[in-house]
């Protein structure tokens, strides 16, 4: 019998965890849009949900986030919003720790704003930590989206065209992983590695579990455990989201000497063959391939999708693509060719 099935038998006959046994917390910087959803998806379920702390960290929001928030706190008892003055989630999720965990707490669950929760779901996270022993539980996420480009950025992400297949990115299979989208810790682990390394803007997460797994921890993927993601809306904030990732990853790699994995570092190659193929083609004609092969291969991805889901806004699937691919090759190089040490 596999890991993951005894962890479901375990799961399914397990005592449900103490309510005050679980600190939720939600980083959020000007998530108005999505907040008063995010909170109420978290809250459905469970009446012992209504008894787990629940705390927005809020990074400076110039919206309406925390209005949002304090206005359902009348309606939500347990829900409760704290200043981030740092505003990076990492920052965030090591203050919630640190104020407001009691003698009691055994379990974090991080939520995103920008997520859609299943029902019971910090419970669910919190009842997997306790049946698996594990470190970390980590999620798949399935994106959605409202308007056209984030649909075509929905379909396209979860496939190895996007995301270059990562586990947490729509898998299916449980079990034991190197890394995912974080959801809960053993808050003994958290505190035993240091919580979230706040240097890191970006892939704090990837950073984290490097440190979870130097100390001997594990890191539980559950499939049974899915959330909506809500991905971003247009060209300029996903460009500067996966820059962003680009320079954490090489952050990451610098810091604990890692090795990029083959879908990590295609994107890479991808830019700097294209790069190459531009500059060289006006002195030697057949460098153009490189370039021309892969806006190629970028078209027939958003013909491809727009068939597939029998819409016209999978033609920007292609865009998307080479958005996510271009961005984040340049935040890694960038960061690998001018960073210093953390």
């Amino acid at each position: 019998m596999s890991a993951h099935a005894m962890a479901q038998i375990d799961n399914n006959d397990a005592p449900e965890p103490a309510p005050g046994a679980i600190l939720a917390v939600i980083p959020a910087l000007n998530e108005e849009r999505h907040i008063e959803t995010c909170i109420r998806s978290l809250m459905a379920g469970s009446p012992q949900l209504r008894q787990v702390p629940l705390v927005v960290a809020d990074g400076g929001s110039t919206d309406g986030t925390v209005a949002i928030v304090e206005r359902m706190m009348s309606e939500f008892p347990n829900l409760q919003v704290i200043h981030n003055p740092k505003r990076l989630q990492a920052a965030a999720m090591n203050l919630a720790v640190e104020s407001l965990s009691t003698p009691k707490t055994r379990y974090i669950v991080r939520c995103d704003a920008h997520s859609i929760y299943p029902a019971g779901f910090i419970l669910s996270v919190a009842r997997t930590l306790q049946t698996t022993g594990a470190s970390s539980v980590v999620i798949p996420m399935d994106a959605v989206g409202d308007t056209c480009f984030e649909r075509a950025n929905a379909w396209i992400v979860d496939t190895p065209l996007g995301s270059g297949g990562s586990a947490h990115r729509g898998g299916t299979v449980s079990g034991y992983v190197d890394h995912g989208h974080h959801a809960g810790f053993d808050i003994a682990m958290y505190r035993q590695v240091g919580g979230y390394d706040e240097t890191f803007s970006h892939n704090e997460d990837a950073e984290y579990d490097e440190r979870v797994a130097q100390s001997g921890g594990k890191i539980f993927l559950d499939a049974g455990i899915r959330i909506r993601y809500i991905p971003r809306g247009s060209v300029q904030r996903l460009a500067k989201q996966y820059f962003n990732y680009g320079k954490g990853r090489a952050r990451n790699v610098r810091k604990h000497g890692q090795r990029l994995k083959i879908r990590q570092a295609l994107p890479v190659f991808a830019l700097l063959a294209s790069s190459g193929g531009f500059v060289l083609s006006p002195v030697f004609l057949p460098a153009i391939i490189l370039p021309a092969g892969y806006i190629g291969v970028l078209a027939a991805a958003s013909l491809a999708v727009a068939v597939w889901k029998r819409s016209m806004c999978g033609l920007l699937a292609g865009l998307i693509s080479g958005t996510m691919h271009m961005s984040w090759a340049a935040g890694f190089l960038k960061e690998a060719m001018t960073g210093s040490k953390p």
